[in-house]
C-alpha cells in the first residue's frame, strides 16, 4: 500500500513486487483497485501485479478536471516511478479507456492489453439523459435513490454490490462530478485503433448492460493484435468480478504467451 507523486498527481497503488512480468490493472468508473482482488490472487507469484486508484476514485484525490489522456499519462508515469520499462496494461471499462490511450501514447511500453467490458467509442447517445439524471440525483441526495440502478449497470449479475454500496455512501457526493465529466466527455478513438500493435485479449460479459457486445466485437476488429474475444456467460459489465472462474484461466493463458 503506497502512494506515488506522478504527473503532478498523488496516486494510490498496490504492488505485489517480484521479478515476474508486470501487469498494471485499472478499474472501472465508481470502482477502485479492489475490484481486481479475484485476479491478483491467481496472478501473484508468476507476475508482478500493480493495481491503482485513478483520479477521483478510491484513495486517489482529484484536484481539478481531467481526461482519460491525463489518466493514461498517470499510468505510464506510475510505471516510471516503479522502474517498470514494459508492462501488460489491463483495465475494466474506463480502465480499458485508459489502457488504450496509454498504448497510443507509448506503444513500445505496452507488452499486451487486457480489456474487460470496454470500448473505443463514446457513450450511446440514447443513454446520456438517463445517466445525467442519475448524476444529478446523486449530487442532490447522495447515492441512495439510484444506487441499485447504478450497481446493476456497473456490476451486473453475479456480483455482490454490498461492499461497493458502502464505499459509495462514504464518499462526499460532490466528488462524483469530476470522474463523471471525464467519462461522459471522452473522445472517440475508434479510428486510431489500428495504430496499436500490442497483443490483446478482450473479455465481455454476455449480459453487459453498459456496453453492447457489438462494441467489443468492433474493438477486437479494430485492434491489429486482438487474439481473442472471450464472451463471459452469466456476467454483466464487471465480468472479472462475476466470473473469475472463466476470466482467470483465459487471462493466465494469454499472459503466458507473451513471454
Amino acid at each position: 500500500m503506497s502512494t506515488a507523486e506522478v504527473n503532478g498527481q498523488q496516486l494510490y497503488y498496490e504492488d505485489s513486487g517480484g521479478d515476474g512480468p508486470a501487469i498494471l490493472l485499472g478499474h472501472g468508473f465508481l470502482m477502485d483497485h479492489e475490484m481486481f482482488a479475484p485476479q491478483v490472487g491467481d496472478l501473484v507469484g508468476e507476475f508482478r501485479v500493480v493495481t491503482w486508484d485513478e483520479r477521483g476514485s478510491g484513495q486517489t484525490p482529484a484536484t481539478g478536471p481531467f481526461t482519460y489522456w491525463d489518466l493514461a499519462d498517470d499510468a505510464l508515469d506510475l510505471l516510471d516511478h516503479l522502474g517498470i520499462d514494459q508492462a501488460v496494461l489491463g483495465g475494466m471499462s474506463q480502465g480499458g479507456f485508459i489502457a488504450l490511450r496509454a498504448a497510443l501514447r507509448s506503444t513500445g511500453r505496452v507488452r499486451g492489453l487486457v480489456l474487460i467490458g470496454t470500448q473505443a467509442g463514446q457513450e450511446l447517445a440514447e443513454a446520456v439523459p438517463a445517466y445525467d439524471a442519475m448524476h444529478d440525483d446523486w449530487l442532490a441526495n447522495g447515492p441512495a435513490n439510484v444506487e441499485d440502478v447504478v450497481a446493476a449497470i456497473i456490476l451486473g449479475p453475479g456480483c455482490d454490490p454490498t461492499p461497493w454500496l458502502a464505499k459509495w455512501a462514504a464518499v462526499p457526493r460532490e466528488d462524483l462530478t469530476l470522474p463523471y465529466r471525464c467519462l461522459m466527455d471522452r473522445d472517440d478513438i475508434t479510428d486510431r485503433l489500428g495504430e496499436i500493435t500490442a497483443p490483446a485479449i478482450i473479455f465481455h460479459g454476455a449480459e453487459d448492460a453498459a456496453i453492447p457486445l457489438a462494441r467489443a466485437r468492433a474493438l477486437c476488429d479494430g485492434l491489429r493484435g486482438c487474439r481473442d474475444l472471450v464472451v463471459v456467460p452469466g456476467a454483466g459489465h464487471a465480468a472479472n468480478l462475476a466470473r473469475p472462474d472463466v476470466v482467470n484461466p483465459a487471462l493466465l493463458g494469454f499472459l503466458r504467451t507473451l513471454g
